[in-house]
């Protein structure tokens, strides 16, 4: 018979997409996430054109943020976008 304890149970991975107007607020959120809650892997920033519209001047910004412990508080992180004027996207 094995005494041996089971593991718990590890913790999803989860990816986080905070939504930001413009590049420059997507680079600062992505500096931040380093210096303010530090995480590990560097943030993905992505352009995303919204629908039917070819002007970079009306696409937004996504900030991916891999967390593979599931470790960041997504109330904070939704804070932070909204210092930028933009949102945590719920999955």
């Amino acid at each position: 018979m094995n005494d041996a304890a089971p593991h718990p149970p590890h913790p999803p991975h989860v990816r986080h997409v905070l939504v930001l107007p413009d590049r420059d607020a997507a680079e600062e959120v992505a500096e931040d996430l380093t210096e303010r809650f530090g995480v590990a892997e560097e943030p993905q920033l992505v352009r995303d054109a919204l629908a039917g519209e070819d002007d970079a001047e009306d696409a937004q910004w996504l900030v991916v943020v891999e967390d593979p412990d599931a470790a960041h508080d997504p109330a904070r992180l939704h804070d932070l976008a909204a210092e930028h004027e933009g949102w945590r996207e719920a999955e």
